[in-house]
């Protein structure tokens, strides 16, 4: 395990294919005596050690066991095993992890390996699995053998536990409505539940039409979709999608991937493309200019979503 732990602070760099790297745990067993892995993508790992000291806060939220003191920042401990309804034999690591902005830890039963893979090994799961904590399930090829990892939607987890550092969209905030063409939508492709729910709400707040999609892969489908509508029309697809918005992390197809495709296309490529992430990284960014996305906007802040799109959309603020 000292290995994987070694490991992490350099591959969580890696940016720019349409491979991602999983870290795999364990939570223990499940009511029926499963012990089940499971995996978060290594970009969002700051760091994993050996359990430090849990300070007990009076008050805290259902399942947070308390805060603790890394490298001299403050971060509230989550008890990710009774999260998830798992018993573990003890919380044994810390995974220390940043995300839409903040850095929480996430107490686990036993850190595993870390696997690169392909986001074609990833699907989209059922959105009850687990209490609706999964966002993917990833198959792991192991010679003659499959395992399967249950891929976390931390968004969904941070909801929950931490809701108070979940932004509200605010209509007032989000800034004016977004003039794109009459009968052109916004095509929006993210795999959290709970990122689409605050993305449409924003969009709603913009007055926008949208499609809302799941997945790179899902997508890429729809605008083919599109582009047939309108060739079918006399039009061209610009009449029928004004932007794309992606996350990055998305099973299938990611959202480099996705924003690659677009812009190699001759029928796309003049669509404008803004990338919306919890990967916040210089790297990221600047993989996402190079790939061809006209925007980047950090998740999750409602009036930089607004003015991003409304950037891309009619050449700057009105």
């Amino acid at each position: 395990m000292s290995t994987v732990l070694q490991e992490v602070d350099e591959r969580s760099r890696l940016a720019g294919t349409n491979k991602f790297e999983l870290l795999l745990f364990r939570l223990g067993a499940d009511p029926g005596g499963r012990r089940e892995l499971f995996g978060i993508n290594v970009f969002k790992v700051r760091e994993a050690l050996v359990m430090p000291q849990v300070t007990a806060m009076p008050g805290a939220p259902q399942h947070v066991l308390g805060v603790a003191n890394i490298r001299g920042q403050i971060v509230p401990v989550i008890d990710l095993p009774a999260l998830v309804g798992c018993t573990p034999k003890g919380l044994n690591i810390l995974v220390v992890t940043e995300y839409e902005r903040s850095v929480q830890g996430f107490a686990v039963e036993d850190v595993e390996e870390i696997v690169r893979l392909e986001w074609s090994q990833v699907l989209s799961a059922e959105a009850n699995a687990v209490g609706g904590m999964v966002t993917s399930i990833a198959r792991l090829d192991d010679g003659d053998q499959t395992r399967l990892a249950l891929v976390l939607d931390v968004e969904k987890v941070l909801r929950d536990v931490l809701p108070s550092r979940v932004q509200e969209v605010k209509p007032e905030a989000v800034g004016q409505r977004l003039q794109i063409k009459p009968g052109s939508v916004i095509l929006a492709a993210d795999d959290s539940f709970v990122a689409r729910s605050q993305i449409e709400k924003v969009l709603q707040a913009l007055q926008a039409p949208y499609v809302m999609t799941k997945t790179g892969k899902e997508a890429w489908e729809k605008l083919q979709a599109l582009a047939h509508d309108a060739k079918a029309e006399g039009k061209d697809v610009r009449d029928k999608v004004a932007a794309v918005l992606t996350d990055l992390e998305m099973p299938e197809m990611d959202g480099f991937t996705l924003t690659r495709k677009i812009k190699e296309d001759e029928r796309f490529k003049a669509i404008p493309v803004v990338v919306h992430s919890s990967l916040t990284g210089q790297a990221n960014q600047e993989h996402a200019q190079k790939v061809g996305a006209e925007g980047f906007v950090g998740k999750f802040v409602a009036e930089e979503l607004g003015a991003a799109l409304r950037k891309v959309v009619s050449g700057g603020e009105h």
